[in-house]
């Protein structure tokens, strides 16, 4: 399917609508503008992802991002104290999923720490051993450093009561939208103009709830990706991709 747009001379032209496929498995079949196909299927791929940190701890991994193709997974590493990437790349196996072929090569790599670590009795040699079948590249850290988002603390209901985006709270005039967004919502559901008193009740708490927050507004802070699915040493966990908004 496309979209038929006008350019500047009036002319129409057909452009193809964006094509979405899910973050954990990369299907397309049936996801509209959704970025997984099912919680089930985002949260196999977070397990995977978690308990294979031990070799990124081994590794000295400061950051890591996960990510793949119709025919490749790739697994970049910025270790602690450096500003080089090493990425590993391996092919996708038909009819797998990209969890699988995570474990598949995350088993790899894992057996050949080991056998130098046997060998040599030296951890740091059996982490360099691991690295050399890495691809290395020079001054693009920045690949895998993250975006830093902030989102409000304040509940989702009160937000989705008057119509607000979280990402509005984050502009410098976010009093006046939420007073203009209550304005807005009291106009329909007041009972006095024919609205439901129940609405307008829980309109009336959200308002008074945001109200609270703009006292002492708070936020909390998410680092990651959009399309990648990123590992912080801090915190030695994975976080699936952010929302950009």
């Amino acid at each position: 399917m496309a979209m038929m747009t006008k350019n500047k001379t009036g002319i129409v032209e057909s452009k193809p609508k964006p094509h979405y496929t899910c973050l954990s498995c990369g299907t397309s079949i049936n996801m509209g503008k959704r970025k997984y196909c099912t919680i089930d299927c985002r949260q196999r791929l977070r397990r995977m992802l978690n308990i294979r940190t031990g070799l990124l701890k081994t590794l000295n991994a400061k950051f890591a991002t996960f990510y793949f193709t119709d025919i490749m997974i790739i697994l970049d590493i910025l270790q602690y104290g450096s500003n080089d990437i090493f990425s590993f790349i391996y092919p996708r196996t038909n009819g797998k999923k990209p969890s699988e072929d995570f474990n598949k090569m995350a088993n790899i790599l894992g057996n050949i720490w080991w056998a130098e670590k046997k060998r040599t009795n030296k951890g740091y040699l059996a982490s360099m051993q691991v690295l050399e079948k890495a691809r290395k590249n020079h001054d693009r850290s920045a690949s895998v450093k993250p975006i830093e988002l902030k989102y409000p603390s304040v509940k989702g209901a009160a937000l989705l009561h008057l119509k607000i985006g979280s990402s509005e709270l984050n502009k410098p005039d976010y009093f006046n939208i939420i007073k203009s967004a209550f304005r807005d919502q009291a106009k329909k559901h007041h009972p006095d103009h024919g609205g439901d008193s129940e609405s307008f009740r829980w309109i009336k708490q959200s308002y008074e709830t945001l109200l609270e927050w703009v006292e002492n507004p708070s936020f909390v802070k998410r680092r990651g990706f959009p399309d990648k699915w990123f590992y912080g040493g801090d915190r030695n966990r994975w976080v699936q991709p952010v929302t950009l908004k």
